[in-house]
């Protein structure tokens, strides 16, 4: 089987924004955009990694949020996902946003012009690479095991790979929410249709699930 590079749970609001800008330690989704708005149909379901008390959703959300690691052997991120900082590291303290059992349980390569040396949480270990779309690609396939690479986000991440033309699938979430300006993904989901196969499936909670698929 070829490995894949997918997009998953990705999700922004219906006028196509993923973040805000302006993202500081307080806001890691930048100005106007509310993480638990965007992300609420997932954290509703049964199987959301953070879910403390039993019960939850089932049905179609949930099927996203527990196929979520299927055959996920690493996954790519900019460095806006890993923390806030921008510029050279000045302090090597910071491990990102997710304590010391980070969700991805796999190596996690983070794009960004600072290099710094890699290090390892629980089972996910963090290396941080300079690298373009392709580079990053090869490298995360090798160390992913014969399986499929993520690529997690940001929204400018997202992009520089769909116009590398590196994106085999993608599976996009669009809340019921506008947020207005930020870092937009689209403008329409329409306008990749053109390169891949596209079907969207409209869920109870209001968000509507797009799967695209490359042609």
């Amino acid at each position: 089987m070829p490995q894949l590079l997918r997009v998953q749970n990705f999700t922004v609001s219906q006028d196509g924004v993923g973040a805000g800008h302006n993202q500081t330690l307080d806001r890691p989704f930048g100005d106007g955009a509310d993480p638990a708005a965007l992300m609420s149909w997932a954290g509703a379901t049964a199987h959301w990694p953070n879910r403390t008390e039993p019960g939850g959703t089932r049905g179609l959300d949930d099927y996203f949020t527990r196929d979520f690691a299927h055959n996920i052997g690493a996954e790519i991120m900019g460095r806006n996902k890993f923390g806030p900082h921008r510029g050279p590291w000045t302090d090597h303290e910071w491990q990102g946003w997710w304590g010391e059992e980070p969700p991805f349980h796999t190596p996690v390569f983070v794009l960004t012009h600072h290099v710094r040396p890699s290090f390892t949480l629980s089972d996910t270990t963090f290396h941080f690479i300079d690298a373009t779309p392709a580079e990053a690609a090869e490298q995360a396939k090798a160390a992913a095991g014969g399986k499929d690479v993520r690529i997690g986000g940001g929204v400018s991440t997202v992009r520089e790979f769909l116009d590398a033309g590196l994106i085999d699938a993608l599976h996009v979430a669009v809340a019921p929410i506008t947020i207005g300006t930020g870092l937009r993904l689209w403008d329409s989901p329409d306008e990749l249709d053109d390169r891949f196969h596209h079907e969207a499936i409209p869920s109870p909670s209001g968000v509507t699930h797009h799967l695209l698929w490359r042609k």
